[in-house]
């Protein structure tokens, strides 16, 4: 066996190459309290958001050597991506220069040093050309990006002040060697020592005072390679305690996978990553702790309830008390209003989602029979107990009927966004209904109201007759029925992963068959897979690769997999984990990569989409817990009833007969997973 907690180098992207301007998303950093992101030369970075105070998209600090802008020689930039820090480097006019970029623990700073290699005693004029737009908005941030203001840079010593007119903000930006500044340029003269080698580092910093933000640059700038340890240390100690029942990080633990299998080791681990990513300790925060949802360029602050729901088994595990505490936020704020909310204030954000229904119930659900806490369910939120809110949730499609005998799940802006076909009554949440009233039977039939539990059991039982009518014989994929009464085919893997993963035992063997032929014929790639068949007519009405034919979300291969396994296809799963996991090679999940023949292969796994238009893709989103579901649900096959009974059907032998979990938290009980089974531990 090898390691089985990763330290931050454990988990390095490979280096990735780009040219400037490249279809490359450039990574992104947190240190719990905000974020940043590198841009595309060796030097500059960009979206330095510390709520309450943001940057939005500014870039800054783009580097000149001798008076020229250094990416304009063109050439090569490699990057390597850790959870502590970005390495770039690049060779300008005979120089190696080589960055480190890091936010700076427990402060509103990102560092970056610069190494200069070249011939000795050579003298080199570096230049930093600098820009700022802080702000502090009076209001939550309701927008994609972050609030941001023009600023006017100001010299104040040997470092440059950005504030705009409200003086809400102040960003301050300096070297730790001497300086000077002409207008929005810092400059520095470097002399290379006799090994050829001379260094700077640069401090950034977004405060609300120059006081304070001096305060912060002077920490920093005193010893800028202490930042970078300290940045190392504070992120090996979060991965510790993620696995670590007595850690003081979080208020759950994930279990310890033991193998050999570096395929599995990788999905696991990116899984593991890509949800402590996310977490918020941020003073400014009305909730206490958050997850967020996207970064580093857009939707900070927000924490959406889809996303967060397919994380579901993963926070219940990591961090069941947040997790708690936003369940019973957002049922105080009415899941029918709004998509998500947000930490500045706690209020919500953007339009209903037409998922939140079953988002709801998965999260209530997940919370329940890991933890062990079912007086959770008894507990009263807001005007009645969260039983009832859940028996709410189940049955609230029965509002959405129009002419038909299933929901209409409304338009393009309620469910993909992207797909201009897959809308009102569509196979995906109509099946997850029939999941949540068995959910709502089960919780029923608890509190011992058998009558109530009966009577949701046969309405799941009729309206998963009613989902069925949707499907298309003899291809695998469903029709999505329009208020009309018109039937649209929609070869979309949403209807795949839904259907499979909550309704497979309603489903007939052809239909299984069926269905697993088409997304293997249709969807799935050697590395990744088309949310969209190309085949389908609206492929041609968006390039956002995370719901269309050009790519998928992040959660969509994991949601597949898990709903390969319910349909009988472990086998296909097994088989695609190695090529998968190569796309695990870029840092924690992308919001969506490109399928093989949208973009070149990065890193010899699906690459990264980037953020420009029309793509508008961010670097990383919070979704990726999917995947430890896909290791534990799928892979080790473990199912946990509302009432903490654990049985298992391990399909893990085929990948490493020698694997298994040990950790695995249930209420008060830890067990082992193994390919012979489970069986609690000591």
């Amino acid at each position: 066996m090898t390691m089985t907690i990763p330290r931050s180098a454990d988990l390095a992207s490979d280096v990735l190459t780009h040219t400037y301007d490249d279809m490359f998303n450039p990574p992104g950093l947190t240190n719990f309290l905000g974020t940043a992101q590198v841009d595309l030369d060796v030097f500059a970075i960009r979206s330095v958001n510390f709520p309450p105070y943001s940057h939005g998209d500014c870039i800054t600090g783009q580097l000149s050597v001798d008076g020229r802008l250094a990416r304009s020689y063109g050439g090569t930039v490699e990057v390597l991506w850790r959870p502590d820090c970005v390495v770039r480097s690049t060779v300008v006019d005979g120089l190696g220069l080589r960055s480190v970029t890091a936010c700076a623990p427990g402060r509103p700073a990102v560092v970056v040093q610069l190494d200069v290699e070249g011939t000795p005693g050579r003298t080199v004029r570096l230049g930093f050309a600098l820009d700022s737009t802080a702000t502090r908005s009076p209001s939550g941030w309701l927008k994609p990006e972050p609030p941001s203001e023009p600023n006017t840079l100001t010299k104040v010593d040997d470092r440059v002040a950005g504030t705009g007119e409200s003086g809400s903000a102040v960003s301050l930006q300096g070297l730790d060697v001497p300086s000077s500044v002409d207008r929005s340029m810092l400059t520095a003269t470097v002399e290379l020592d006799a090994c050829g080698r001379g260094r700077v580092g640069y401090v950034h910093v977004l405060a609300g005072d120059l006081a304070e933000a001096a305060e912060h640059f002077d920490a920093c700038a005193a010893d800028v390679p202490a930042v970078f340890a300290a940045s190392e240390a504070a992120w090996d100690k979060a991965l510790a305690d993620a696995f670590d029942p007595d850690g003081d990080g979080f208020s759950g633990s994930l279990p310890i996978l033991e193998t050999s299998n570096e395929a599995l080791r990788k999905l696991y681990w990116w899984g593991v990553l890509g949800v402590i990513w996310f977490r918020r300790d941020n003073p400014a925060s009305v909730l206490g702790r958050t997850y967020d949802t996207l970064m580093p360029r857009y939707w900070q602050t927000t924490t959406f309830i889809w996303d967060y729901s397919l994380s579901s088994l993963t926070h219940a595990l990591l961090d069941p008390e947040p997790m708690r505490e936003h369940i019973e936020h957002w049922v105080d704020l009415d899941i029918h209003k709004h998509f998500g909310t947000e930490w500045l204030t706690g209020g919500p954000v953007g339009y209903w989602y037409s998922v939140n229904d079953f988002a709801m119930t998965r999260l209530v659900r997940d919370y329940v029979r890991f933890t062990g806490d079912a007086g959770f369910l008894d507990a009263a939120v807001g005007d009645k107990p969260m039983a009832e809110h859940l028996h709410d949730w189940a049955t609230a499609w029965r509002g959405l009927r129009g002419e038909h005998a299933l929901a209409d799940y409304g338009g393009i802006d309620n469910l993909l966004e992207c797909v201009s076909s897959y809308v009102h009554e569509v196979a995906s949440f109509n099946a997850a209904n029939v999941w949540c009233l068995r959910v709502a039977a089960e919780v029923a039939a608890r509190a011992r109201d058998d009558d109530r539990a009966t009577l949701l059991l046969k309405e799941a039982d009729e309206q998963a007759g009613h989902v069925n009518e949707l499907y298309i014989e003899g291809v695998g994929f469903w029709h999505a029925r329009q208020p009309d009464g018109s039937l649209v085919p929609v070869r979309h893997c949403y209807d795949f992963n839904i259907v499979g993963t909550t309704i497979a035992a309603d489903l007939s063997e052809s239909q299984k068959t069926e269905m697993v032929s088409f997304f293997q014929r249709e969807l799935q790639t050697p590395t990744w897979m088309r949310a969209l068949s190309p085949y389908d007519a609206d492929a041609a009405f968006s390039l956002r690769p995370d719901h269309q034919w050009n790519g998928a979300y992040p959660a969509w291969p994991a949601d597949a997999g898990r709903a390969l396994f319910a349909l009988g296809r472990g086998d296909v799963v097994l088989d695609w984990l190695p090529g998968l996991a190569r796309s695990a090679n870029q840092g924690p999940c992308g919001q969506a990569h490109f399928v093989e023949e949208a973009a070149p292969a990065m890193a010899g796994g699906a690459r990264k989409s980037p953020p420009q238009f029309p793509y508008l893709i961010d670097w990383s989103c919070s979704s990726s817990g999917s995947w430890v579901s896909l290791i534990i649900e799928g892979v080790f096959g473990i199912e946990v009833a509302l009432d903490g009974t654990v049985t298992a059907n391990p399909q893990v032998a085929a990948l490493d007969p020698d694997a298994r979990l040990t950790g695995l938290r249930v209420g008060p009980t830890t067990y082992t997973v193994a390919a012979s089974g489970v069986s609690p531990a000591g």
